[in-house]
């Protein structure tokens, strides 16, 4: 189990290191990046061995070695250095998972370590016998930490050799967190005073994980002429379960600045300590000064410790989420039952206790998928590898802009969402964006984008890639179309239609085949893989300006809000995040549309499908039945059912094979009553719709 979590956080680590490399890649001269990077090879490193992965950790360090070389800034970044590293995460990787990395390759990518590493040391002017620079380092980052007093007292004559003190604190800050107290109480009056000597003292308190040698190391140079005592006070892990930290005269006795005797005496006489010792004159006002700031320091290091514990948080198996949301699912259709029996038996007492377990479900369910619901931009950044790389091998200048990395997506969603992404950008390097001779002759600038965006939009989230290469070539499509018989003779299709045909199986107008990809080619594997994810995808481009292809995609797989409605007997449900407006429609309504599936809606003839002759139900329509108007993708119509039943939470199941063909239906679901809703797809509809309404205009010769 411990190794399944290392494993883990070794891929997320190795995640957050490859975009480090790509972000430094454009600001080599950024440090805080490169110390990044420093800090995440040496955790894989470092937690490699605890865990027993010498291979892992023995390849780690040499890449580690190299970034402690760029550093101390005797190795500059470059692209090869960067190419290199990025190269090495991948046998980190394919180590870490568990997969086949021969002897020859690992040795072969050491060697090329190595081989940077003596270009850097040949560099380096550093005397023989001196250990490595990131030697050092580590050694240090090892050391626990801890908080330390320092009490330091420099010589009367210190600053007569031209010392400078104030750069020996402005290097314990670098050390870590630090809170310095000075002494003046050995300043004689003005009278006797010599500018030339030093009568101050200080006390510090430091919360460092350097060690104790670090700390003497500030003081190396000052050392003979002061006095300079050094104590560790507490592991600063430990400090956050300090449920009392160390009272002012507790500290005051352990620092020897009063006998316990006299601390015991004030204090059965007085409770102010501080101010007590003071008035006795026992203690300087400036120690009293002192111990109450290491006591501030303690209790502010631990209110920040209990802080972070409190946020930190807890992994959990996708296993088991999974299995909770599949139980929360079950635990809804069983509240449906109990609200239908309770609706059914009009008591009043069942009704109430239906309604709170409604109440505290739909809490529970939104609370357990807000679980499964991670930010995009996850599965965005890990594209920026796949430009650079494509864009280099095929002589390109591309850069990927992300927006709305921030937008949440249902975990299940963005595992399956990989690959069809992996394909459109991959198309749009390839055959989208062209070769920066040919932009600089249309007028372009050189360096092409891809811009990747993700939005949320009521239910849904809306991912676009848009590039600005050469855009879909129309006539190409077409003349192929009717070459493949796709278009019939004397058959005309719009432009958005004509570019949905890149969907096809086979479909492509590439008259090169290339071993990247080809625009159109595989695009149905995409398609299909969009709508596994009960989603939807569409092409718009312009000749020469770029091309947009946009895919909808459900927040969630699992639950969401429905309509439940009836026609003929049979129960549907429509997602609530297309439903728009319910009107009624009469007898008399129908009869004066003439044949035609319109309704007036506010002054204005909408079209409706008719769920009766769409899904050839057998029956007499009503006296009075419901159309719902709905809207997707732009797109509105309304649907024509015999009844609305209300609102409904809809547990999303899989369709059986009977009805894994019909386009209209994205799923079914179980009925408090035990019965089987299909769960109908307002995209597909409308679209079919507008497909109908196009065919008419044509035979009528509009």
């Amino acid at each position: 189990m411990e190794t399944d979590i290392y494993k883990t956080e070794a891929l997320e680590i190795l995640d957050d290191l490859e975009a480090a490399l790509l972000e430094l890649e454009g600001c080599p001269e950024d440090m805080p990046l490169v110390n990044r990077i420093f800090r995440a090879l040496h955790t894989i490193k470092g937690s490699g061995k605890m865990f027993g992965f010498d291979d892992i950790a023995d390849f780690t360090h040499e890449i580690e070695n190299i970034y402690d070389g760029v550093r101390s800034g005797k190795l500059k970044v470059s692209q090869d250095l960067i190419s290199l590293t990025l190269a090495g995460g991948d046998v980190i990787r394919r180590m870490v998972r568990g997969e086949e990395v021969t002897p020859a390759e690992r040795e072969a990518m050491v060697s090329r370590f190595q081989a940077m590493q003596k270009g850097e040391e040949a560099l380096a002017d550093e005397p023989p016998g001196r250990p490595p620079a990131c030697e050092e380092k580590i050694s240090a980052e090892k050391k626990q930490s801890a908080i330390w007093r320092v009490r330091f007292k420099p010589g009367q004559n210190i600053f007569q050799t031209g010392t400078d003190l104030a750069p020996l604190f402005a290097e314990l800050r670098e050390l870590g967190e630090s809170t310095v107290v000075c002494h003046c109480q050995a300043v004689p009056g003005l009278a006797g005073i010599d500018p030339q000597c030093c009568y101050l003292s200080w006390d510090i308190v430091l919360t460092t994980d350097r060690g104790e040698q670090a700390i003497r190391d500030v003081f190396i140079f000052v050392e003979d002429e002061s006095d300079i005592d050094i104590t560790v006070l507490e592991d600063a892990d430990s400090v956050a379960h300090i449920e009392q930290p160390l009272r002012l005269g507790e500290i005051l006795v352990e620092k020897g600045d009063i006998a316990q005797e006299k601390l015991a005496e004030i204090l059965a006489n007085r409770p102010l300590i501080g101010q007590t010792l003071v008035q006795e004159k026992l203690v300087d006002p400036s120690r009293v000064k002192s111990a109450l700031a290491e006591q501030q320091h303690i209790r502010k290091l631990s209110e920040k410790q209990k802080e972070m514990e409190s946020s930190d948080s807890v992994r959990v198996a996708a296993s088991k989420l999974d299995t909770l949301v599949n139980l929360v699912g079950e635990l809804v259709i069983v509240q449906a039952r109990l609200s239908q029996h309770s609706t059914v038996s009009r008591d009043p007492i069942a009704v109430s206790i239906a309604e709170e377990v409604e109440r505290l479900t739909t809490e529970l369910r939104d609370n357990t998928m807000s679980l499964r619901m991670l930010p995009i931009g996850t599965t965005f950044s890990k594209f920026k590898r796949l430009v650079r790389d494509l864009s280099k091998e095929l002589g390109k200048e591309i850069v990927l802009e992300m927006e709305g990395e921030e937008t949440q997506l249902d975990k299940s969603v963005i595992e399956q969402l990989n690959d069809p992404l992996v394909h459109i950008i991959r198309n749009s390097i390839d055959h989208g964006i062209e070769s920066p001779r040919t932009r600089l002759a249309q007028g372009k600038d050189k360096t092409g984008v891809i811009m990747l965006s993700a939005t949320q939009s009521g239910a849904d989230v809306v991912i676009s890639i848009v590039d600005d290469g050469a855009g879909l070539d129309e006539a190409k499509i077409r003349a192929k179309a009717r070459e493949r018989g796709l278009i019939a003779e004397g058959g005309e299709l719009s432009e958005g239609e004509i570019y949905q045909l890149v969907f096809e199986p086979g479909f492509s107008t590439a008259t090169v085949v290339s071993d990247v990809s080809g625009r159109g080619v595989g695009m149905d594997v995409v398609k299909r893989g969009v709508e596994a994810l009960r989603g939807h995808i569409e092409i718009a481009s312009r000749r020469h300006e770029g091309t947009k292809i946009t895919i909808r995609l459900p927040l969630t797989l699992a639950i969401i809000d429905g309509l439940l409605v009836e026609t003929g007997g049979e129960k549907y449900v429509i997602p609530q995040a297309a439903v728009v407006e319910c009107f009624e429609q009469t007898r008399e309504d129908i009869e004066n549309a003439h044949g035609n599936n319109v309704i007036n809606v506010w002054g204005q003839m909408m079209p409706y499908i008719c769920l009766r002759q769409r899904f050839a139900i057998a029956g007499d329509i009503p006296q009075s039945r419901r159309v719902i108007l709905c809207e997707a993708n732009g797109r509105k119509a309304g649907l024509a059912v015999d009844r609305v039943i209300g609102n409904y939470q809809t547990v999303i199941k899989p369709v059986g094979e009977v009805y894994k063909n019909v386009e209209c239906i994205s799923g079914a679901t179980i009925l408090g009553d035990g019965t089987v809703a299909l769960i109908l797809d307002p995209v597909k509809l409308l679209k079919e719709e507008q497909s109908v309404l196009s065919r008419d205009k044509i035979r009528a010769g509009q």
